[in-house]
């Protein structure tokens, strides 16, 4: 069962986030600050990392932000506000995704495995890895490796999180094609709901930072308005 990091500073909260969770088989390790967090870390080496946004000290968007800067773990936000300015931030800081607050022990299974599947899987619409090595493909600067979901742009290799991969391996499998935000809601982040567009939006802001020249003239990942997001054509 996935390794699972909490960091969450009220303590009612992280009791019952952390028996939910270990009911189900997983391991967690429970922290109460971002500080705490970020020194449990190295050395429990979680799958995943469930992030409450208003921490003491180090808040946890600096948390995000830091974790971001040395590793592509999974991170879901924990905030008590669903319709703020907070979760917007938090995409746009690195967060994979958000659990509003108290969230039920299934709600929390079911969107850390959608989390870590996202990881895992290639993008639904890559083709079936043959025996050998796969072929690398290119576009325009960007060169990206679906067996070996790595993604590179004038010979260097790019650091993406996994949202931005999963979302970058859907986009390009199929180059010129629309989706709309709900659509790529239900493909990339599995949620079969009437979901938040916040979610694509970010991952897209932060994806074109990484992979574009001009983030807001993009090549690879366009803006159809009113539709929705294609990648190309170039």
């Amino acid at each position: 069962m996935p390794r699972v990091l909490l960091i969450e500073d009220d303590a009612a909260v992280r009791d019952g986030v952390t028996l939910a969770l270990r009911r189900r088989g997983h391991e967690v390790a429970a922290a109460a600050s971002g500080e705490e967090g970020l020194t449990v870390l190295p050395g429990f080496r979680p799958d995943i990392v469930l992030l409450d946004l208003m921490l003491p000290g180090k808040d946890g968007f600096q948390v995000c932000r830091l974790i971001r800067a040395e590793r592509q773990l999974p991170i879901i936000m924990l905030t008590a506000r669903g319709d703020d300015l907070d979760v917007v931030l938090g995409l746009e800081a690195g967060a994979d995704d958000y659990i509003v607050k108290p969230a039920r022990g299934e709600v929390l299974e079911a969107r850390i495995r959608a989390v870590l599947r996202r990881t895992a899987l290639p993008a639904d619409g890559a083709p079936a890895v043959e025996p050998g090595p796969a072929p690398v493909e290119t576009y325009g600067e960007l060169a990206i490796d679906r067996a070996g979901l790595v993604v590179g742009k004038g010979g260097q290799d790019l650091s993406l999180a996994p949202s931005e991969m999963k979302l970058l391996l859907f986009l390009s499998a199929t180059p010129g094609q629309v989706f709309s935000r709900q659509q790529l809601l239900e493909h990339v982040w599995e949620h079969s709901y009437h979901g938040d567009a916040r979610l694509v939006d970010a991952c897209v802001m932060r994806l074109r930072t990484k992979i574009e020249d001009i983030p807001r003239s993009p090549r690879y990942v366009q803006t159809v308005r009113g539709f929705g997001y294609r990648f190309g054509p170039l």
